[in-house]
């Protein structure tokens, strides 16, 4: 029997297919529960990758018992650093940076920070992908700024392409098509 290497939380893999004639709920399944390194492994290896999923699909990875849902108790009063995929940087930057964010959040990355993390999400959309970081508390601006610095170095994402801190209840009751972002990296006044 080979060694196993427990990770520090159990994690759920859901998994939504869009479509416009059910709830969306009813469009979220679970797709595997894990909690060692192999099994996450095994799961990401024997999943479709994120660029490969139909315009309209997304991936949730989030710790066991959140839903990856605003109204979920862990996440209702959280936020997300939210990161735009340009279109035409697709194939190179969508797989990447999911494939990241789902090793730093299962590998504890965030540098002692993983309690506030609830998940991550990849959605996959006509205009452009995105990719986010969700959080179970917006009002601790210190540690989401830390977080969303650390998430940025992980993925690589240059200065020049700034990353927007989302709080979920800005987001749930939006008029337009954007929110105002609470926190962005790199701010305004760091642009050069």
């Amino acid at each position: 029997m080979l060694n196993r290497h427990s990770l520090q939380s159990r994690w759920a893999l859901w998994y939504l297919k869009a479509d416009r004639n059910k709830e969306w709920e009813d469009c979220l399944k679970m797709v595997s529960v894990f909690d060692t390194v192999e099994d996450f492994w095994a799961l990401h290896n024997h999943i479709q990758t994120a660029s490969g999923l139909n315009m309209g699909s997304d991936y949730y990875m989030f710790k066991e018992g959140i839903k990856p849902m605003w109204e979920d108790e862990a996440n209702v009063k959280g936020g997300r650093w939210l990161v735009i995929v340009d279109k035409q940087r697709r194939t190179q930057l969508l797989d990447h940076y999911w494939l990241e964010l789902l090793m730093a959040i299962v590998g504890e990355q965030f540098e002692g920070f993983g309690e506030f993390i609830c998940g991550a999400v990849v959605n996959v959309r006509q205009k452009g992908d995105k990719v986010s970081l969700w959080t179970r508390d917006a009002q601790r601006d210190d540690i989401n700024l830390r977080i969303g610095q650390i998430l940025k170095a992980k993925l690589e994402i240059p200065d020049s392409e700034p990353i927007r801190y989302e709080v979920h209840k800005d987001s749930s009751v939006r008029t337009s098509s954007t929110v105002k972002p609470r926190i962005v990296i790199p701010s305004k006044e760091a642009v050069v």
